[in-house]
C-alpha cells in the first residue's frame, strides 16, 4: 500500500510540474506550495526528480517547435557556409537565443544558491505571484509589431534578463520571459516562440549540470510515472497555452495570480 501511494504522490507531482510549467504562474512555486499545504514532498535537493522533469518538459517543447527547430538549423547552417541572404533571418535568430541564453546561465551558475537561500519559504513565492500577476495585467492587451525578423540584439538581452530574474522561486519563467518580449514590443506568437525556443538552452544547461547527481535506485518507479505524466501535461498545457496567447487572454492569469499569491501571503503569516 504504502508503495502504491508513493506511486500517486510522484504522479500528482509530475503532473502539476508539467501542468505548470509552460504557463506563466511558476511551477517550482507551486510545487513548493503543494509540498507545504498538503504534506505531498520530495526530498529537498532530490536532483533525480528535478532533472527527470525537466527533462520530460523539454521533450514536450521539442515535440511542439520541432518543425521550427528543424527549419532554423537548417538555414541557420546554411547560411554559415553559404551565405544566402535568405537564411540570414533564421541565423539571426539563433544568435538572439544564444545571446538570450548567456544572463540566466551565468547568474545561475554564480548566485542560484544565494537565490534558494534569501527567497526561502512560502512567503517570497506569494509575492512573486503577485508581481507576476501585475506584470501580465500590464501587458494583457499588448499586441506588438515585431515579428522574427524585427529582433535585435537588445531584445534578446533584454528577455535574457527577464529569464534570469525567474530565477527567483515563485517567478514563473516562461511568464517572464513572455512579459519583456511583449513589452518590448514583440508579436504575441513571437514573444512565445522566443520565449520557450530559449528555454531549451537553459533546460539542456540545467540537465547536464544535475545529471551526474541522479540516483534512482528504489524510486524507479515513481519517477517513470512522474516522468509520464510531466511530458503528457507539459505537452497538452503548452497546446492550450498557445491557444491562449492567440486570442490575448493572458488577463486570466493575472486573476489567477492576484487571488493566489495574497492568499499564501496570509497563510504563511500561520505557517
Amino acid at each position: 500500500m504504502e508503495e502504491i501511494l508513493i506511486i500517486i504522490k510522484y504522479a500528482f507531482l509530475g503532473a502539476l510540474q508539467g501542468f505548470t510549467e509552460p504557463i506563466p504562474i511558476s511551477s517550482s512555486g507551486h510545487l513548493v506550495l503543494v509540498q507545504e499545504f498538503l504534506g505531498i514532498d520530495v526530498a529537498k535537493g532530490d536532483f533525480s526528480f528535478e532533472v527527470l522533469m525537466n527533462f520530460a518538459s523539454l521533450l514536450a517543447v521539442l515535440l511542439i517547435y520541432r518543425d521550427d527547430l528543424i527549419r532554423l538549423v537548417k538555414n541557420g547552417s546554411q547560411y554559415i557556409v553559404k551565405k544566402d541572404p535568405n537564411d540570414k533571418n533564421d541565423f539571426l535568430f539563433i544568435v538572439y537565443l544564444i545571446i538570450g541564453t548567456i544572463p540566466a546561465g551565468v547568474i545561475g551558475i554564480v548566485l542560484e544558491d544565494t537565490i534558494s537561500s534569501y527567497f526561502r519559504g512560502i512567503a517570497p513565492i506569494g509575492g512573486a505571484l503577485l508581481v507576476t500577476g501585475i506584470a501580465l495585467w500590464l501587458i494583457r492587451n499588448l499586441k506588438g509589431t515585431k515579428g522574427d525578423r524585427g529582433l535585435t540584439v537588445k531584445d534578446a538581452l533584454i528577455v535574457g534578463c527577464a529569464q534570469a530574474v525567474a530565477l527567483i522561486p515563485g517567478i514563473s519563467r516562461s511568464g517572464a520571459t513572455i512579459v519583456a518580449a511583449m513589452g518590448i514590443g514583440m508579436k504575441r506568437e513571437t514573444a512565445l516562440r522566443f520565449s520557450f525556443l530559449l528555454y531549451i538552452p537553459v533546460s539542456l544547461g540545467a540537465i547536464v549540470l544535475k545529471v551526474g547527481d541522479m540516483q534512482l535506485g528504489d524510486m524507479l518507479i515513481p519517477y517513470i510515472v512522474a516522468f509520464v505524466m510531466s511530458l503528457l501535461l507539459s505537452y497538452f498545457s503548452l497546446k492550450w497555452f498557445m491557444g491562449i496567447m492567440e486570442r490575448g487572454n493572458l488577463k486570466y492569469f493575472a486573476y489567477y495570480c492576484f487571488i493566489v499569491g495574497p492568499l499564501v501571503l496570509v497563510l504563511a503569516q500561520f505557517t
